[in-house]
């Protein structure tokens, strides 16, 4: 399968803005690849900014999550999702954080079978949960997670990576957004 990037998505052929080009030669520098994503988002800088400020500030910035945690909440809902891009990206994430291939593995075809913290299952557990059923998010759903040692801060994060993932893999599903190739030897 190739690194396609669809009608629907900026073209390799396509000239970016100097602001655009500078954070592309960047992502390139520091990851060796541009991820197709920000290739997708990249017909309007507004957008890509946008996208770009609200990964950075879920994925990257401070939290009581730990960056592993964050990369496995957006592998169980794409998951649930059955988002190619996301589980093809994230999985290799979780291989390269957690230094365990198989961990990334588990996660990507079932976090359930996977050897996990009761933290880590309890946060997954409530992710999956409001990707597939929000309206049943109850008090007990949120103190189960304060049980397993989350503040209501962390609650929060955990909420909103998880709505996060679950946007980005509708906007993959709708536009037919293909990870790039490179992901999928990523830390084997």
């Amino acid at each position: 399968m190739s690194s396609k990037v669809t009608a629907l998505q900026m073209s390799e052929s396509e000239t970016f803005s100097e602001k655009t080009q500078a954070y592309f030669d960047l992502c390139q520098e520091k990851l060796g690849l541009v991820p197709n994503v920000l290739k997708a988002y990249a017909f309007d800088d507004t957008k890509l900014r946008a996208f770009t400020d609200m990964y950075n500030d879920l994925m990257l910035a401070d939290s009581g999550l730990t960056k592993l945690e964050r990369e496995m909440i957006a592998v169980a809902v794409s998951s649930v999702n059955h988002c190619f891009y996301c589980l093809t990206a994230h999985g290799a994430a979780v291989r390269e954080l957690s230094g365990d291939p198989m961990l990334g593995e588990l996660m990507v075809m079932n976090y359930r079978v996977a050897d996990l913290t009761d933290r880590q299952r309890a946060m997954l557990d409530f992710a999956v949960k409001l990707t597939e059923k929000p309206a049943e998010i109850l008090e007990s759903d949120r103190q189960a997670l304060r049980d397993a040692g989350f503040s209501d801060r962390d609650i929060w994060d955990v909420s909103n990576v998880a709505a996060f993932f679950n946007m980005t893999n509708r906007v993959a599903a709708a536009t037919d957004m293909r990870p790039n190739d490179e992901y999928h030897s990523m830390a084997r």
